[in-house]
């Protein structure tokens, strides 16, 4: 029997549309950024992201009522992520260069959505949507960087939040330490990431999956 809570089980479908709770604390008293600052930040985010070849680290995801469920995600240029959950959620959340999929094998049920609607573009397409899209958000810590990316003019696709802690070891000199997206219904998730592996190697095979639907079994 899955004893996998359904409070979270509904997180995790949310977090697909809407990989937020987390700020850094003291945003709201810091300065306005001024605007030659704020393309030198965002091309520090750009190259921040382009910078991972291939990444593997732990993560938390939670939503705005405490339920919490751990994984590890798994990331490759271009366009290649893959987020596996503990046993007990039985999902898999991965994107193979052009479309992102949610599989849910209990129910035995496959969603799919170009990475453009989905706030994971930002993570997936840096150059495309944090540099046109983004907007840096002040933090009093200048070792912490917060980017907003969302297309105000299509407010659907939802909003992403990117939170980078300066670090001399990671690509361009920021690690990217958690986001938060809320989607078009208001549906908000945080993901912390933990235990950064960088330059891992990591086979295209890790963003296929087996397909659960009963008339389709090959894997994608």
């Amino acid at each position: 029997m899955n004893r996998f809570p359904r409070l979270t089980r509904k997180t995790l479908k949310a977090g697909l549309a809407g990989l937020l709770a987390f700020s850094a604390p003291a945003t709201l008293l810091a300065p306005a950024v001024p605007a030659a600052a704020q393309a030198d930040r965002l091309d520090e985010a750009v190259a921040a992201l382009r910078g991972i070849a291939t990444l593997k680290a732990d993560f938390l995801q939670r939503d705005r009522t405490g339920q919490q469920v751990r994984g590890e995600m798994t990331l490759k240029r271009p366009g290649k992520i893959r987020f596996e959950y503990e046993k007990a959620a039985n999902m898999l959340i991965v994107s193979n260069g052009s479309s992102l999929y949610l599989v849910d094998y209990d129910v035995q049920q496959v969603e799919r959505w170009p990475i453009k609607r989905s706030p994971l573009g930002a993570l997936l397409d840096p150059s495309r949507d944090v540099k046109r899209y983004g907007k840096l958000i002040p933090t009093s810590d200048r070792n912490v960087m917060s980017v907003e990316v969302k297309d105000s003019e299509r407010p659907e696709f939802g909003v992403i939040t990117l939170i980078f802690v300066r670090k001399s070891s990671a690509p361009g000199g920021w690690e990217l330490a958690s986001w938060v997206a809320l989607d078009a219904q208001n549906k908000r998730t945080t993901v912390i990431l933990d235990n950064h592996r960088y330059g891992v190697a990591v086979a295209d095979s890790a963003f296929s999956f087996d397909d659960p639907r009963r008339s389709s079994r090959r894997p994608r």
